[in-house]
């Protein structure tokens, strides 16, 4: 029998072992066997990624940078799902209020994400820095550091932020761009009261992450099964909607440039302390 090949997957949510039920399942029927490995946040997993106890890892963007920054630059992004391509965060204010520029944060507060949240903070942050706004200085940072470990894989943290927008405990809020889309949709913020002031520039969310020594018929083999999965069958749609894509794409690095500038710029990597 095939050596079974060892993924790492992060549970920042239930659903997760159920998405991945149906993965291992599929892979298993076409004769690719998965090991799945579960972590509790992406640090546990990027250290089984670059110490070889994993061969690949269902990786954050945040996760995908810390691996590169680990291994000197030479792991591969594999594979994305096409709504990890092209993403964007947004300032939401509310269109009765204080706020009708960027600019116009200057002494009020903004709502962010958790600590390590690449859509809801670091982004956000570099945005603004480009504005000419720095935290604590021009603004307060009001993070809602919600489930820290996840990389803002979960709405907590963007939801308390709008929700402290709601209330005026701050004048703005950051979240990202499906969430803006999936809560106006579903009437968790109403259109009508509120507006995007500003957006970051396009980047890109999660990959599958190989070291360089993964074998190129592995990488092939995986790649294979996986790209054979459609939306069409009624099973892998079940699992394609809890993990919200339609389909699985080649990996590129080309939109990891913001995260990348935002991590060190704040000097992410380099905090002991979580401030």
């Amino acid at each position: 029998m095939e050596k079974p090949i060892v993924l790492g997957t992060v549970i920042y949510d239930p659903k997760v072992t159920v998405i991945w039920g149906i993965i291992r399942d599929f892979f298993e029927d076409n004769r690719c066997p998965l090991d799945v490995v579960f972590y509790s946040n992406y640090e546990l997993q990027v250290d089984g990624l670059v110490k070889g106890h994993l061969e690949v890892a269902w990786n954050s963007p945040l996760a995908w940078v810390d691996a590169q920054r680990r291994s000197g630059s030479t792991c591969r992004a594999i594979a994305m799902r096409d709504t990890d391509c092209d993403r964007l965060s947004h300032l939401v204010a509310k269109k009765s209020g204080a706020l009708k520029t960027v600019s116009d944060l200057k002494g009020k507060t903004v709502g962010l994400g958790a600590w390590d949240s690449p859509q809801a903070t670091l982004i956000p942050i570099e945005m603004l820095s480009k504005a000419g706004l720095q935290a604590k200085k021009d603004y307060t940072a009001c993070r809602f550091d919600k489930l820290v470990g996840l990389h803002g894989d979960h709405i907590g943290g963007e939801l308390d932020a709008f929700r402290a927008l709601e209330k005026g405990e701050v004048q703005g809020s950051m979240m990202l761009d499906l969430n803006w889309d999936r809560w106006t949709a579903d009437g968790t913020i109403n259109s009508n009261e509120y507006v995007i002031l500003a957006s970051t520039p396009k980047f890109d969310h999660c990959n599958f992450t190989v070291r360089s020594d993964f074998p190129k018929d592995r990488q092939k083999r995986f790649l294979e099964v996986l790209f054979s999965m459609s939306y069409e069958n009624p099973k892998h749609r079940e699992m394609m909607d809890m993990e919200g894509l339609k389909e699985w794409r080649p990996g590129r690095t080309s939109l990891y440039g913001p995260l990348e500038a935002a991590v060190q710029a704040q000097g992410f990597f380099e905090k002991e302390q979580r401030t």
